[in-house]
């Protein structure tokens, strides 16, 4: 029996079906969750999502392409115009016109990404430390990165075990959020996925083209990243013309699950006020 819940199914345009978690009434927002081993959307935002429910919104959590219970090609190449088209097609298929972005890590990219091919549909934008501003070497220059990286290169088998440890190490400051459940909802979808996600991720930066996003955009950071290079918060400052940017201590790349009850207060004041 999955762990992990299963929603709507959209056959798009472009020939994929993709996954997605369809609740709640109200203003649209999507969720949009990172990279990495056995991602899925509601393992990201399980506990962000409802609470917005909760207090009049409808969201829509999506597995990217390649991720969770939506399609996983092999034959394609996964660049971030390709993860961005099946978001569209998504909104598309659930009649959304018009929606704020949550997105983290890759997450975050993709939301970067959309808004500036669909400004016209975006509202707002919540980023936790989003790839695309930095060039691919910096990234792996980083110790979480780099021991992600050593892992997989290794053909060493991953493990529960060994799951718990990269999370813990490489992604949280507190090392008490890799909880047994996570690993289970991480285990079940990587026995679905394939090398090829990963082998070809083309995430080009978009630090030139922040300028153009017209809409209101909040930023966090962890003060303990290990993942996304810390230039990334100075590129978000000094480049995005509307822009609040909470930095985190004691927090590493995941704010929305190390902090949850202040991501989720910051995020509806935002959704709400600005």
């Amino acid at each position: 029996m999955s762990v992990l819940p299963t929603g709507t199914f959209a056959d798009c345009p472009n020939g994929y079906r993709m996954h997605y978690l369809d609740v709640g009434e109200g203003p649209v927002v999507a969720f949009l969750h990172g990279s990495g081993p056995g991602a899925s959307a509601h393992s990201n935002f399980k506990g962000n999502y409802p609470w917005l429910v909760e207090r009049g919104f409808r969201c829509l959590v999506i597995d990217h392409i390649g991720y969770g219970f939506s399609d996983k090609p092999d034959d394609v190449d996964y660049t971030l115009e390709f993860f961005s088209q099946c978001i569209r097609q998504t909104l598309d298929h659930a009649g959304v016109s018009r929606c704020s972005l949550v997105g983290n890590s890759l997450g975050g990219a993709v939301a970067l990404q959309f808004a500036l091919e669909n400004p016209g549909m975006t509202e707002k934008l919540v980023l936790m430390a989003p790839g695309g501003l930095n060039a691919k070497e910096e990234y792996f220059q980083m110790p979480g990165m780099a021991k992600l990286g050593q892992v997989f290169s290794s053909g060493q088998a991953v493990t529960p075990e060994v799951m718990k440890d990269l999370f813990a190490t490489c992604l949280m400051h507190d090392p008490r959020y890799a909880t047994d459940q996570l690993i289970a909802e991480r285990m079940e979808i990587m026995k679905l996925m394939n090398s090829r996600v990963v082998a070809t991720m083309r995430v080009p930066e978009l630090t030139a083209r922040l300028h153009e996003l017209k809409m209101p955009v909040l930023g966090f950071w962890g003060m303990d990243e290990r993942m996304m290079p810390e230039s990334g918060i100075f590129k978000l400052a000094k480049n995005t013309p509307d822009i609040r940017l909470v930095l985190v201590s004691n927090c590493g790349h995941w704010v929305m699950v190390e902090h949850e009850a202040m991501f989720n207060r910051t995020t509806l004041d935002f959704l709400v006020n600005s």
